[in-house]
């Protein structure tokens, strides 16, 4: 393991805990194996903005077909992985750096009975552990702001597309260069985040070999669904991104990531890209 892929599991609070703070944050949301639907879980296994309601939206935009066959990279605690599943009949296989995070996939996917659709492994998103043109379609939600080496990150997912496959994502990119306010949920400092402009990531895709389908800010959105931060000493909700990466989820990284949005230091994009048949 790189120094650096340690970094990110000391910031994503591998502590060896989660499995046992899900399960009792399950039992107490009155969920029980076997007994949950995907959406009982959505709340807590859609790490990323938005949650489940963007995932909604970029499978809608993506124009998935039924029963394509789905890799997630940086596929993190399942969520999305379970909705494809679920709502087009896909085969999803996830792959996430995080040892403990596929663990909690895996399980999250047992109990609402979707192991059968789902799958998660550890694996590199560098070195993607697939054989070339394998998937119909690649899937990834805020992953890139952790990877340095953009152009590798792309030509692995273009490699294990097949033809005509597709690439969907939601992404943070970097808004008007002035540095961020950390942690942030994605990274504890500046060591850990590697953020480009959403121009220079059109850019990336097509040198790859890419074809733009669509480009959707997502600034007017999220402006228009802003929650008040919490009040200091407010109850956390039993189920969330927190029970598995911390409190300091949602008192100090969310905050400061919902400051650099506003002030225009960040921005968000979801995209769509084909590879050529």
């Amino acid at each position: 393991m790189t120094d650096q892929s340690t970094a990110l599991q000391r910031h994503y609070d591998d502590d060896g805990g989660q499995l046992e703070r899900v399960r009792q944050a399950l039992l107490a949301a009155g969920l029980k194996p076997g007994e949950a639907s995907v959406a009982d879980l959505a709340p807590l296994d859609h790490f990323h903005t938005r949650g489940s309601k963007a995932t909604v939206e970029l499978a809608e935009l993506a124009e998935i077909p039924e029963g394509v066959s789905v890799i997630d990279v940086g596929s993190g605690l399942g969520g999305p992985a379970r909705y494809l599943a679920e709502q087009y009949g896909c085969r999803v296989t996830g792959v996430d750096f995080s040892p403990v995070f596929c663990d909690l996939a895996t399980m999250l996917s047992e109990y609402c009975g979707m192991e059968g659709h789902t799958t998660f492994q550890q694996g590199d998103a560098l070195e993607l552990p697939c054989a070339n043109d394998s998937f119909d379609l690649a899937w990834t939600f805020q992953v890139q702001m952790n990877i340095e080496d953009k152009a590798l990150f792309y030509r692995e997912i273009f490699r294990v597309l097949r033809p005509g496959g597709r690439l969907a994502f939601q992404d943070i990119f970097q808004g008007d260069g002035k540095s961020l306010y950390f942690p942030v949920p994605w990274a504890s400092d500046q060591s850990m985040s590697f953020l480009i402009s959403p121009e220079q990531c059109r850019e990336l895709l097509k040198e790859t070999g890419f074809v733009e389908v669509a480009w959707r800010n997502q600034r007017p959105i999220i402006k228009s669904e802003a929650l008040p931060a919490p009040a200091p000493g407010a109850p956390l909700p039993v189920l969330g991104v927190h029970v598995v990466i911390g409190e300091e989820f949602i008192t100090v990284k969310r905050p400061n990531s919902g400051r650099a949005f506003r002030e225009g230091r960040i921005e968000f994009f979801q995209g769509i890209f084909d590879k050529p048949v």
